[in-house]
């Protein structure tokens, strides 16, 4: 087996501290598996979420249980290849995406983002794939979970489930690339994919954003990209409207104006006529409720966010026949990934995709720091780098 691989380990909610870099040791990996050698992961906030659970809530919920390794971001290099893991091999870069079952009918139908068993195969995560480094082989009590989203890319080197690769042998990328690449597995996937692929937006298209953190600023970047008409960015933060700016949004809202009419803002920027599509990545049902009332008849309301599992759309009946609006679930952008992220790179390869201005890079050890700006919105997209790092070209 595999030592002294350095992890960001999880024994208990982040808010009591009980999050901190150890070394483990990874068991061998399976027929359907890869080990790969990290050399950066991206911060999202659903590895905050699935790894801040109460005490209260691991009683109740399959998915709230600890110690476990986080991070579902990766990217690095390919170290070991399992017997069933086609399409790989040593030393190829790589970049690490979500899990599906890929047998169900949405898998078979190619919208693996809405597997049918995606809160199994992404959350629950499996049991024992790592050992502390120091552990005593008369304690039964030391297995460590790995392969959250199929990855648990929060360490140097993940026992990662084959069929969350991308390979990006041949496209070019070199190895300074890849901490920049990392988010493209999860976030701005997510982000990007809402309007290339659920909404089709158009260049003729008005769209909006409400919340600009790393999935909002992918899907301005997006928009920037296809030419969109109408660009709106709405946000709370004002630094994260004026980057949102830089990176192509036409108009910008705060909302902490407590004299704000939203919804005739929005009216106002295009004209009378309402946004063809809009982007909720905040959850929060306030504002997404007031998209529904900005989106023009027969527009798509998208929601990529959820604050509160208890949140509800509260439409009518009668407005919904009327307006023939539409509200879709957005999850990784209805992507899949060893597509979609092999042109997201090829994008950015291009200047027409530069998601290099949304990413800060940590060195591990500064893992806390990186959560803090994140939080604040200093970082808009975070990124650990793992120690060991190679410099070769790929």
């Amino acid at each position: 087996m595999e030592k002294l691989t350095l992890a960001l380990v999880s024994h208990g909610p982040l808010g009591a501290g009980r999050w901190g870099l150890e070394y483990i040791t990874p068991r061998a990996i399976k027929d359907d598996e890869l080990l790969v050698r990290m050399v950066a992961t991206g911060i999202c906030r659903a590895d905050i979420h699935f790894g801040d659970f109460s005490i209260t809530e691991t009683a109740t919920n399959p998915a709230a249980y600890y110690p476990r390794v986080m991070g579902h971001e990766g990217a690095g290099y390919v170290e070991q290849v399992g017997n069933s893991a086609e399409g790989f091999k040593p030393n190829d870069p790589v970049l690490l995406s979500f899990m599906s079952c890929g047998k169900c009918y949405n898998c078979e139908a190619d919208h693996p983002a809405y597997c049918v068993k995606s809160f199994e195969c992404n959350f629950l995560g499996e049991r024992n794939v790592y050992y502390p480094d120091a552990r005593r082989d008369d304690d039964p009590q030391v297995g460590i979970a790995g392969s959250f989203f199929g990855q648990s890319s929060f360490s140097s080197k993940a026992i990662v489930k084959s069929a969350t690769v991308v390979n990006l042998d041949g496209l070019g990328v070199t190895h300074s690339d890849l901490p920049i690449l990392a988010p493209l597995g999860c976030g701005v996937q997510t982000g990007a994919g809402a309007f290339t692929n659920i909404a089709n937006v158009q260049p003729d298209h008005d769209v909006a954003v409400l919340g600009v953190g790393g999935v909002g600023m992918s899907a301005i970047l997006a928009a920037a990209m296809i030419g969109c008409r109408t660009i709106i960015a709405i946000d709370n933060v004002q630094s994260r409207l004026e980057m949102a700016k830089s990176l192509g949004a036409t108009h910008t809202v705060n909302t902490s104006d407590p004299n704000l009419d939203l919804v005739s803002k929005i009216f106002e920027f295009t004209d009378s006529r309402g946004v063809h599509t809009s982007l909720d990545t905040t959850g929060i049902q306030r504002l997404a409720r007031q998209s529904w009332d900005f989106v023009r008849f027969q527009g798509k309301v998208l929601q990529a966010g959820l604050a509160n599992s208890d949140a509800q759309w509260q439409v009518s009946m009668a407005d919904h026949l009327i307006t023939g609006r539409l509200i879709i679930g957005c999850l990784q952008g209805d992507a899949i990934p060893q597509v979609y992220v092999r042109e997201m790179v090829s994008w950015y390869l291009a200047g027409k995709f530069p998601v290099d201005k949304l990413v800060r890079c940590y060195p591990a050890g500064e893992w806390q720091q990186a959560l803090e700006d994140m939080q604040n919105g200093t970082t808009i997209k975070p990124v650990l780098l793992w120690p060991d790092q190679h410099t070769s070209r790929i």
